[in-house]
C-alpha cells in the first residue's frame, strides 16, 4: 500500500472508531420545548442566565441546552492591549459566574439577530442588551453574542457562544442593531 493509502485507511479506521456523537450523552435532559428550534434554544438561553438579585438560576435547564464540549468565550484584552478570548465551559460559567448574577441581578435580552444555516449547522449574530433590573431604562452594556448551533435531526444544541461588549473602540454597526439591514 502506499503512503498516502494507508494514512487514509488510518483516518478512516480513527473516524469510525470515535464513540456515537457527543449530542447522545448529554447528562442533563432538555425540555423538548427548549431545543426544538433555533428561536427556542436561543430564548431559553437568555432566560436562564436572567433574573433579578436573589433569583436562583436553573443551572441543569442552562446545562441541557449545550453540546458536550461546548464553550463560551469571552473577548478579553491582554494588558499589552490585544484581543484574545477566555475558553470556558457550561459548568464553569454556572459555576463562577452564576453566583454573580444571582448576587447583583442581570437580565440580558436580544435586540436583533441575523441567522445563517446551512444543513445542521447555524450560526447567529444575537445582539444584546444588559441590565441589572429588567425595567432598568438604559443598558449598562451590550455587544454581540456569535452562537454556533448544531441540529442532529432531533433537537438543537449550543455548540459554543462567543461574545465581544460593545466599546467606543468597537460600536455595534447598525445592521446588527433593530431595523438595521444586512446587504444580501
Amino acid at each position: 500500500m502506499n503512503a498516502k493509502l494507508s494514512l487514509l485507511v488510518l483516518l478512516a479506521v480513527l473516524v469510525f472508531a470515535l464513540p456515537a456523537p457527543a449530542a447522545t450523552q448529554q447528562p442533563h435532559p432538555a425540555d423538548p420545548a427548549d431545543v426544538e428550534s433555533i428561536d427556542a434554544i436561543l430564548t431559553a438561553v437568555y432566560e436562564v442566565i436572567s433574573g433579578d438579585a436573589g433569583v436562583k438560576r436553573d443551572w441543569d435547564r442552562f446545562r441541557s441546552l449545550f453540546a458536550p464540549g461546548a464553550t463560551l468565550s469571552p473577548t478579553v484584552r491582554t494588558p499589552e492591549g490585544a484581543y484574545g478570548r477566555q475558553i470556558i465551559t457550561p459548568d464553569e460559567y454556572a459555576g463562577n459566574v452564576g453566583a454573580w448574577l444571582e448576587e447583583n441581578g442581570f437580565h440580558e435580552v436580544e435586540i436583533n439577530r441575523v441567522t445563517e444555516r446551512y444543513g445542521v449547522i447555524a450560526h447567529a449574530f444575537s445582539t444584546y442588551e444588559s441590565r441589572r433590573l429588567a425595567s432598568d431604562p438604559e443598558p449598562f452594556a451590550r455587544g454581540i453574542n456569535s452562537i454556533q448551533l448544531l441540529y442532529d435531526g432531533t433537537r438543537w444544541w449550543v455548540v459554543s457562544i462567543f461574545w465581544h461588549q460593545e466599546s467606543e473602540e468597537h460600536p455595534i454597526p447598525a445592521k446588527y442593531l433593530p431595523g438595521g439591514h444586512v446587504p444580501g
